[in-house]
């Protein structure tokens, strides 16, 4: 069965095959469609591929079906096309120019005229054109009309293959010499056989160099003499800048001083200004020598010059101060004055370089020789007084005031931390010694207070007036005083010299560090607690200008606004930049205005009655606003008129 041809007749199909799907030839790998080579074929069959040996593989290349099967049927013919389809479109271009001769004129001999032949494969007609030039003075455009052109008297006509790079051509008796062709021109001769040469350049017109010439921008080079026309059009506005000092130090009470040396390039002329200090104790005059030209020897004149009745000019002085002349580590002579050098600024550095071609620019050091002023040194604290005052004699000659936080004293006004201590003394007599301590929230001033006591021996009142204590040991510079945080149960507190130990304290004590829990140590707050059993206050009970809570009766309302506003007026908030920091203090967001709310907020920090009525009350007489919103004028209107 293997041997027969695949003929019909010799096909046997096997009855016991159940099978007759094809192989799959596609898989997916990653998610992209893979085709794959079947491994069998249909039913399951194996294919043998690959398994050809050598001769079979001869075989099969000198296999000739001719010879088994008989000749093949013939292809039938492919359609005709016509020539004028084929090269429909499609044109060959070459660059060339042609000479045109000149007559009767000295400029020129011939003009140099560039072209454009195009060749037309559907018909093998040719067109000249010539590409237009601005303002030529000459008819440009087509010169051949798209025609068969003639190539010599027999009637043979021009080709595609006449025409390459470098080769003449005669168009109605004009030679046009060909330099380059496109690359599409250059593809379909070298596909056809043709060698194309390489490309020309086109030669120069000398009518179109003259004209280039003509038109361009024209040059004028001045002089080589300096003229003063020129000096002020090219070096107005630049200016020389040399840093000098005057070394007068070898005549009584002489010093080095600072100046500044400007010389005008425009006019060669120069000024000598004087670098001022603060507080160096000369006068605000500036200049110390005006602009002018300076000579660098002004007596080096004949004798016969009359100077007493004629001022000096060029005729008489010939040398003057150049930029030369200034260099730096250079002493110059002006006036009788000895200028030493030391710098310059980048301009002068540039011009110098550019001009004189110097590099070196390395400074002089001048410091050590001038004489520094003496500083100001703030005296040392003697203990007399406050530390602020002290400092203040010594910054200004009259005496101001230390500035005050005014609205630190404002909320704080009245709130004072009490603490019962006992003087820590190796004097037997000065163990029993109880004192008051008494600190003020409002300024951080303390006052101490010995009560006194029968038969003791010891005269009782005030031990210290109020100030501020700074703490044992601190920079007298920058002092660090006792705060609110420093005083807790058992706290050593050093007042000038005398030690002091806290034993007790107020129940406000406790109930003021409870309520601002975040400016005090929990150890602070803790040892008080454990000693005053963690009391509070009955705010109920009537305090002194604290919240009133009694029965009122006809007329009270009008009563309580009037004792409000006097005791505004009392703590001085009547001042007009006190009233704005309080309103400014309450209005945060910086909306330009202030509601009820915030009102009582600032009411019951000064411990004022903060009722409702009271508040709705005091906000009708600020404003009109019925949303109750209390403007920065409003605010001073009212409390100008309480």
């Amino acid at each position: 069965m293997d041997g027969l041809p695949f003929l019909p007749g010799n096909q046997f199909s096997d009855p016991t095959r159940t099978r007759y799907h094809r192989s799959q030839t596609l898989g997916y790998n990653n998610g992209y469609a893979i085709p794959s080579r079947p491994e069998v074929g249909i039913g399951g069959t194996p294919i043998v591929h690959n398994q050809l040996n050598e001769e079979e593989l001869d075989e099969l290349a000198n296999f000739k079906p001719t010879l088994t099967y008989g000749q093949a049927k013939q292809a039938p013919p492919q359609d005709f096309v016509p020539g004028h389809v084929a090269w429909d479109k499609k044109v060959l271009k070459f660059n060339a120019y042609y000479k045109q001769t000149v007559h009767e004129s000295p400029d020129e001999h011939y003009r140099v005229r560039p072209v454009d032949i195009y060749y037309y494969l559907e018909d093998d007609s040719i067109a000249v054109v010539e590409p237009h030039v601005e303002n030529s003075g000459m008819p440009q455009g087509k010169l051949i009309k798209r025609q068969r052109l003639p190539k010599n008297d027999v009637g043979d006509h021009w080709d595609w293959k006449d025409l390459n790079n470098g080769t003449n051509v005669v168009f109605y008796g004009k030679v046009f010499h060909i330099l380059d062709c496109d690359a599409w021109t250059k593809d379909f001769l070298e596909s056809e056989g043709v060698e194309v040469n390489p490309p020309e350049s086109l030669p120069t017109d000398p009518y179109i160099e003259k004209r280039t010439q003509a038109a361009a921008l024209r040059e004028h080079k001045t002089p080589s003499d300096f003229d003063r026309l020129r000096q002020f059009l090219e070096m107005d506005r630049k200016v020389l800048r040399f840093f000098c000092v005057w070394d007068d130090r070898d005549q009584m009470f002489g010093e080095m001083r600072q100046f500044i040396l400007h010389y005008y390039l425009v006019d060669d002329t120069l000024e000598v200004r004087e670098a001022h200090k603060p507080n160096d104790g000369r006068d605000p005059f500036p200049v110390l020598i005006q602009r002018h030209k300076v000579a660098k020897d002004r007596y080096a004149i004949e004798s016969s010059f009359p100077a007493v009745v004629m001022e000096l000019s060029d005729h008489e002085i010939k040398d003057y101060f150049t930029p030369v002349d200034f260099e730096i580590g250079k002493t110059v002579h002006i006036y009788g004055r000895r200028f030493l050098v030391y710098d310059c600024d980048d301009f002068t550095k540039a011009f110098f370089y550019k001009n004189f071609g110097k590099t070196d620019f390395t400074p002089v050091d001048v410091k050590g020789l001038s004489k520094d002023l003496p500083k100001m040194e703030i005296a040392a604290y003697n203990g007399y007084g406050s530390m602020e005052d002290s400092l203040q004699s010594c910054l200004s000659l009259i005496p101001q005031p230390p500035k005050k936080d005014f609205i630190k004293m404002l909320e704080n006004d009245h709130k004072v931390l009490r603490f019962e201590a006992v003087m820590d003394s190796v004097k037997p007599e000065d163990r029993d010694r109880r004192f008051i301590i008494s600190y003020r929230l409002a300024d951080d001033m303390i006052t101490i207070y010995e009560p006194p006591v029968r038969n003791s021996g010891i005269i009782g009142g005030k031990f210290l007036e109020r100030t501020r204590v700074a703490k044992p040991g601190c920079d007298t510079d920058q002092p660090v005083f006792y705060g609110p945080q420093d005083f807790y149960i058992g706290a050593v507190i050093e007042v000038f010299k005398h030690r002091f130990v806290i034993m007790n304290a107020d129940a406000f004590v406790l109930q003021y560090m409870q309520d601002h829990a975040n400016q005090f140590p929990a150890n602070t707050i803790q040892s008080l607690a454990t000693k005053l059993g963690n009391t509070i206050p009955n705010t109920n009970a009537p305090r002194k200008g604290g919240p009133m809570h009694i029965q009122r009766k006809s007329g009270d309302l009008v009563n309580l606004v009037r004792e409000v506003k006097g005791q505004l007026k009392k703590i001085s908030i009547t001042d007009k930049n006190r009233v704005d920091e309080m309103f400014l203090r309450y209005d945060t967001n910086r909306s330009g205005f202030i509601d009820q709310f915030k009102l009582a907020d600032m009411c019951g920090r000064l411990h004022l009655p903060v009722d409702q009525d009271v508040m709705e009350a005091i906000v009708k007489q600020m404003t009109n606003n019925p949303e109750g919103k209390i403007t920065l004028e409003e605010f001073r209107r009212f409390f100008e008129s309480s």
